[in-house]
C-alpha cells in the first residue's frame, strides 16, 4: 500500500489491534473489563515486548520524539536517527535513518471508548493503575507507564493543542474538535512497501519530494502503556508536510510521512531534536520522519 491516503492504514493498525483483543478477551461485550482479564490479555505482551522495549530505551524519556528535556541523556540513541534539515529534502540525497519494525502480534491491544474509559488514566492515580495491572512500583515497565501519563498531562507549548487518546472513538472525537465537528479528514502514515531487516541505515531519497498541502496538521504518536496510548498534537505555525520515496543499502523501500518545523523560536532549548541537528531554537526549521505506526490527521480540501 502506498502513503496511507484515507482511513486504510487506520483500519489495518486498529483491526490486528482489534483481533488480538477479540482472540484474548473472555468476557461478554458491553461488560467491564476485570483484573484477570487485565492480566491475561495486557500483561504478558505489555511485559514481553511493547513496554519493555520502550522503557528500556530510556527510564525518563528523554528520548521520546516530543519530549521537552535532554537532562538524562548522556549519548545520541540510534532512534533519534529521524530529524533532519529541510534542505536535505532533495533526490538522490543520502540520509542515515531508523525505521522500527513492530510485530504486530507483540502490539497492545485496543479498548473501546467504553473500556478504556472505565479505567483511571492520571498520575494521581498511577498506585492504582499498577496495582491494577500487575507491575510492581520501581520497574521498568512503572516507570515508562509514569512516563507516559507525564507526557499527557505536560501542558501544552504556545499556540499548541494536545491530548493522549486511549481509544480510536477518543482519537477521532479529539480529531474533530480540532478541524471542526462538519469538517471532513484523511489520515496519512508511513508505509514499508519492501520490508527491511535493518533498523538503521542509510537511505537514498529515489524521488522529487512532495509536499502535502495541509491548513492543520495533527500528528499522532504512540507511547508505551498496557493498551494503545496515541499523544497527538496540533501547533498553531507553519509546518509542512512531506511525502518521501526512500530506499534503503538493503532494498527495502520506505514511502515516509515526514513534517518540517518551520518556526522553533518557542521551542525548549533542550528540545532534543537541537542536539541532533546542532542548531538551536528559531535558528532553522526542524524535520523528521514519522514511524509506521504513526498517524498524521490532515483536513480534506
Amino acid at each position: 500500500m502506498g502513503f496511507g491516503f484515507g482511513f486504510g492504514y487506520l483500519v489495518h493498525l486498529f483491526c490486528s489491534l482489534l483481533v488480538l483483543r477479540h482472540l484474548e478477551m473472555t468476557e461478554a461485550h458491553g461488560e467491564k473489563v476485570e483484573r484477570e482479564v487485565y492480566d491475561m490479555k495486557l500483561g504478558r505482551n505489555f511485559k514481553d515486548n511493547h513496554l519493555r522495549v520502550h522503557a528500556s530505551r530510556d527510564e525518563n524519556s528523554g528520548k521520546n520524539l516530543h519530549d521537552r528535556s535532554l537532562s538524562h541523556m548522556n549519548r545520541l540513541d540510534p532512534e533519534l536517527n529521524v530529524f533532519f534539515h529541510v534542505n536535505e529534502l532533495k533526490v538522490g540525497k543520502k540520509m542515515h535513518i531508523y525505521f522500527p519494525i513492530k510485530d504486530p502480534s507483540s502490539s497492545p491491544p485496543l479498548l473501546s471508548k467504553e473500556e478504556s474509559d472505565s479505567i483511571p488514566f492520571s498520575l494521581e492515580k498511577l498506585h492504582y493503575i499498577l496495582q491494577l495491572f500487575s507491575f510492581p512500583e520501581g520497574s521498568k515497565q512503572a516507570k515508562a507507564m509514569e512516563n507516559t501519563l507525564q507526557h499527557c498531562e505536560f501542558p501544552p507549548l504556545d499556540g499548541e493543542t494536545k491530548f493522549c487518546a486511549t481509544s480510536l472513538e477518543s482519537m477521532l472525537d479529539s480529531a474533530r474538535s480540532i478541524f471542526g465537528f462538519n469538517a471532513k479528514f484523511k489520515v496519512l502514515s508511513t508505509n514499508h512497501l519492501a520490508k527491511s531487516i535493518t533498523l538503521l541505515q542509510n537511505y537514498t531519497i529515489s524521488d522529487a519530494p512532495e509536499e502535502i498541502l495541509a491548513r492543520k496538521i495533527v500528528s499522532c504518536h504512540t507511547l508505551p502503556y498496557p493498551y494503545v496510548v496515541f499523544y497527538c498534537h496540533s501547533q498553531e505555525s507553519d509546518n509542512k508536510l512531506f511525502k518521501v520515496s526512500l530506499v534503503g543499502e538493503d532494498g527495502g523501500r520506505v514511502e515516509a510521512a515526514a513534517v518540517c518545523h518551520m518556526d522553533t523560536s518557542h521551542w525548549d532549548p533542550e528540545h532534543v531534536s537541537f542536539r541532533v541537528l546542532k542548531t538551536r531554537p528559531g535558528a532553522s526549521p526542524v524535520c523528521h520522519f514519522f514511524p509506521a505506526d504513526n498517524l498524521i490527521y490532515i483536513p480534506v480540501v
